[in-house]
């Protein structure tokens, strides 16, 4: 269960107390400080093999992009800080943001060609609140990775299937592809990504 430490920050207050030393990760929701849930084992195996698959298709395009290890993502138009488990940033385009060098956060769609939100406990923030915030931010592609079937039947069917949710802004709104089980994941971003659903959701665990 997440607690939501209720006291209303701006965004500022945010990041010049958390993170602090305890190693615990907290993210702010219009104004309000949110503790994030430990992950489960599954879970960070999912966005390592996840990291690394994204990471090996970059170096191969030759694509001048990292993930970065604790970067928040801010929406301008509210006070809310997001710490997305897989991160793209387009490293040409850090210079155009003004909180990039002392504050490690970005705002601009530029930067940010893709991230990726593995569903754990707190799947309603996946897939209401931060996939319009990323809209709203003008993110072009976004996933929710949810390898439990968490989230709720309007978003991942009846009966619930474990499914990977890829959002693609089309005219400044998202237009969501859902893929289950043998699916190849189709991303514009990495049209040549070669991975299903199934190696995805075992962690790399490929089939002998």
């Amino acid at each position: 269960m997440i607690q939501a430490l209720r006291k209303v920050v701006t965004f500022d207050e945010f990041v010049a107390k958390y993170p602090d030393n305890t190693g615990k990760r907290y993210e702010l929701h219009d104004g309000v400080i949110v503790e994030m849930p430990q992950p489960t084992g599954d879970h960070e195996e999912v966005v390592g093999f996840l990291a690394f698959e994204v990471t090996r298709e970059c170096i191969r395009l030759n694509l001048p992009y990292f993930i970065p290890k604790t970067v928040l993502v801010k929406p301008l138009e509210n006070e809310s800080a997001y710490s997305p488990d897989v991160l793209i940033l387009n490293r040409p385009n850090l210079v155009n943001e003004p909180l990039w060098k002392k504050e490690s956060t970005v705002s601009q769609a530029e930067s940010i060609p893709l991230i990726v939100e593995v569903v754990s406990s707190n799947w309603r923030d996946d897939y209401l609140k931060k996939a319009a915030d990323y809209e709203a931010v003008g993110i072009s592609e976004y996933w929710i990775v949810d390898y439990a079937a968490l989230g709720g039947r309007r978003f991942i069917g009846n009966p619930k299937q474990p499914t990977i949710s890829l959002y693609t802004l089309i005219e400044g709104e998202y237009q969501v592809s859902q893929f289950q089980g043998s699916d190849r994941i189709i991303s514009p971003l990495f049209p040549e990504l070669n991975l299903t659903v199934e190696q995805i959701f075992q962690a790399g665990k490929y089939p002998a």
